[in-house]
Order: C-alpha cells, then sequence, then structure tokens
C-alpha cells in the first residue's frame, strides 16, 4: 500500500488515475494542502471532518468525500486509527466530475474496486487485469450517489467567523441570536442579515449543523446517544434525536449503519 503522504511524487505522472492508501492515528490532522488530481478520499472505518475554504463536510464511515483538483483542503480524522483509500484523477479524466466537494455514498463494486485498486503498481499493463481494473473504477466513479451529511459554510467576516469558530467547538443549542449579536456590538436585524449573507443560512440552523458537528464524531466512536444529547446541552435524548432525524432523515442508531447496498 503506498503511503498518500508522498502523493506529490506521483501528481505529475501520465497515468490517468492512481490509487493511494494511507494509515492514520485517532485524531489526525491533514494540514491544508491541494493536488493537481481530483481525489475521492474514502474511509471504511472512521468518521473524518474535511474543511475547505467554502465550509466543513462531515463524512461517515463507509462515505467517500470528493475533492476537486485545486480545492485546498484539511482534513481531521476523528475516528482511529482508520486506513483510508484515495485515487487520484488527472483533469482530464475527471472531465465532467462535480466542480466542487461534496460527499459521495459507496456502492459495493466501488468499494472494492476502491480497496483493490491502492496495491495496483503504479507502472502496471494498462491491457492487462490492473488496467482493466482502473478502467471500471473510473467507469464506477461516476455513478456514485451523492448524499447529504452535514455542511457548515463559515463566514468570511472575520468577527462572524470568530465567533462560529468559538460555537464549533463549544456548541449549543441554548446560543441565541441576541447572546451572539450583542457581543459583536450589532443589531438583531443587522447580524441576521449578515449571517444569512454570509453563510447562506439562519443562525439558528447553522447552530444546529454545528451540533450535529460536534455529535457525529462522537457517536461514531459509539458513545451512547443519551451522553452525547446531555452534554450538548439538550433537555432530552429525545429532542437530540427528533433534531437528528429532522436534519438527517434517520435516528442516530441508523445513520452509521452501511450504506448504498
Amino acid at each position: 500500500m503506498r503511503n498518500a503522504t508522498y502523493v506529490e511524487a506521483f501528481d505529475t505522472l501520465p497515468q490517468a488515475i492512481i490509487a493511494i492508501g494511507n494509515d492514520y492515528p485517532a485524531h489526525h490532522v491533514v494540514k491544508p494542502h491541494s493536488h493537481r488530481r481530483s481525489q475521492l478520499l474514502y474511509s471504511a472505518s472512521g468518521a473524518m471532518m474535511v474543511t475547505t475554504e467554502h465550509g466543513a463536510w462531515v463524512v461517515p464511515p463507509e462515505r467517500a468525500v470528493w475533492l476537486p483538483a485545486g480545492e485546498v483542503h484539511s482534513v481531521q480524522m476523528s475516528l482511529g486509527p482508520l486506513r483510508t483509500s484515495s485515487i487520484f484523477l488527472s483533469p482530464e479524466a475527471s472531465a465532467g466530475l462535480p466542480s466542487t466537494c461534496q460527499v459521495l455514498g459507496m456502492l459495493p463494486l466501488m468499494r472494492s474496486l476502491l480497496l483493490e485498486a491502492v496495491d495496483v503498481p503504479l507502472t502496471h499493463d494498462p491491457d492487462g487485469r490492473d488496467g482493466l481494473l482502473m478502467a471500471l473504477m473510473l467507469h464506477e466513479i461516476r455513478r456514485l450517489p451523492a448524499v447529504l451529511p452535514p455542511q457548515l459554510p463559515f463566514p468570511r467576516d472575520v468577527r462572524l467567523a470568530r465567533t462560529c469558530s468559538r460555537l464549533l467547538e463549544q456548541p449549543t443549542p441554548h446560543d441565541t441570536i441576541d447572546g451572539v449579536r450583542t457581543e459583536l456590538g450589532m443589531s438583531r436585524r443587522a447580524f441576521t442579515r449578515l449571517f444569512r449573507a454570509e453563510t447562506g443560512m439562519s443562525f439558528a440552523a447553522w447552530k444546529q449543523q454545528a451540533c450535529l458537528f460536534a455529535a457525529l464524531p462522537r457517536l461514531a466512536r459509539g458513545e451512547a446517544v443519551t451522553t452525547v444529547a446531555l452534554e450538548l446541552g439538550y433537555d432530552s435524548p429525545a429532542a437530540f434525536t427528533s433534531m437528528f432525524r429532522r436534519t438527517l432523515g434517520v435516528p442516530p442508531s441508523r445513520y452509521f449503519g452501511k450504506s448504498d447496498g
């Protein structure tokens, strides 16, 4: 298994698609960086949080995240140690694929191909078994369904960004518009207008997503819903579960199950 730390060494190779695996300790952070190639990043066992200048995404186990070429991103491994598998596509091979970061479901065939591809030699025979495997994977990536995990857009306004960072570190459903706007010395109307203009969301919706961002890695580690709900400040596990189901369509107990067959 080749180590993704050295992906730069492979970035200019003529192959349309290369596959790389990596092992990470718990809570490891991959610092902001970008690639000439587009990347599909997958982990079978652990949750990840991917952050770009456009926002952040929680990626549950058994999902993958698509990162278009040139997108500066960082990755935090929330559950570890874990093993990731990535494919890197040349600009030509990724033509027609999404131009923005998004989370994708993993179909069984693609999952098997990806796990096999990390051991394919870079100098494989394009007409042999390895070449056929890579060609099939290039075809199958276009069939992966988009999913809707929590996304957290970050404001560019320095004051709001600082406040949002604090709320993301210590989220609670009891933070109020009046409390936050008073801290910033803004009127309620000015705050709500600026917040929506900067994030595309209401403050209440953003705050709810922040709570989910804090909860998902803990739930992925197997922590009890009751513990997570109460420590995040919810009045009861039922209130937290109701919010979770309303936002993601399923209760916490089902969210981390095997996806897409």
